[in-house]
């Protein structure tokens, strides 16, 4: 990892994945004239898919949700570069991927002091050819393998000791291979102990019900026990 330091500006990047100035990569305007915009998605803000030399980039810029979120969309209070929501995400990422665990990986996060607020962004890989398990659902239902599979990614994120605080199904994907990957880690951490793993799973069930009940996903309860059985076997 490599890092770029002034008196209001962090970057931190992995030289090896970005084939340009880092400065510049965080600026959708820049990929936009460079004509490297290969797709954009809708949630908080705009996520820009970006082409790099031999991987697509997922830009996001950092912006709160729920009611606070409407008076101050994307300032945060600042305690510490290593304290921004930026760089706790792209580390606890490179932490993972020593893990072993299937994420993105992690390719430059930006912080920026604004007095004593700072606003952030991050480039993380985007995974080639994936859908996220909501969207599969939708279409056809997943064999017992693939839930096993997504039962052993899980327990290798909690071997890991890291507490996916919003693991759902919109957060698992699968690729054209079926090969899992966990995504969307902002405000995730490192975690000692095990009494929040069963929570982590009791929230992934629900998201599976919730969503029978949006959208009519190919899932049922007996499908559970295939992802805990893969659980349990690491």
């Amino acid at each position: 990892m490599e890092t770029l330091r002034s008196n209001t500006e962090v970057i931190w990047f992995e030289q090896n994945l970005l084939n340009m100035p880092p400065e510049m990569c965080f600026e959708a305007p820049y990929w936009l004239v460079q004509n490297k915009v290969v797709g954009s998605a809708k949630g908080r803000g705009t996520t820009w898919f970006v082409q790099l030399e031999g991987l697509q980039g997922a830009l996001r810029h950092y912006r709160r949700g729920g009611l606070f979120g409407k008076l101050i969309k994307d300032q945060y209070w600042f305690s510490g570069w290593e304290n921004t929501r930026s760089f706790q995400e792209f580390a606890l990422l490179r932490h993972l991927r020593e893990k072993g665990v299937n994420v993105p990986r992690p390719i430059a996060a930006r912080a920026k002091k604004l007095g004593p607020f700072y606003i952030a962004d991050l480039l993380s890989e985007r995974i080639p050819n994936a859908q996220d398990l909501v969207a599969k659902l939708q279409n056809t239902s997943l064999s017992r393998d693939i839930y096993r599979a997504i039962g052993q990614q899980i327990k290798q994120l909690h071997q890991a000791q890291v507490n996916h605080t919003d693991l759902n199904i919109h957060n698992i994907l699968l690729d054209e291979d079926n090969t899992v990957w966990i995504i969307d880690f902002d405000k995730c951490a490192q975690q000692k102990g095990d009494d929040w793993k069963d929570s982590n799973l009791a929230r992934l069930k629900r998201s599976f019900l919730k969503e029978v009940e949006r959208f009519g996903i190919h899932w049922n309860e007996d499908e559970w026990e295939y992802l805990l059985g893969g659980y349990n076997t690491l």
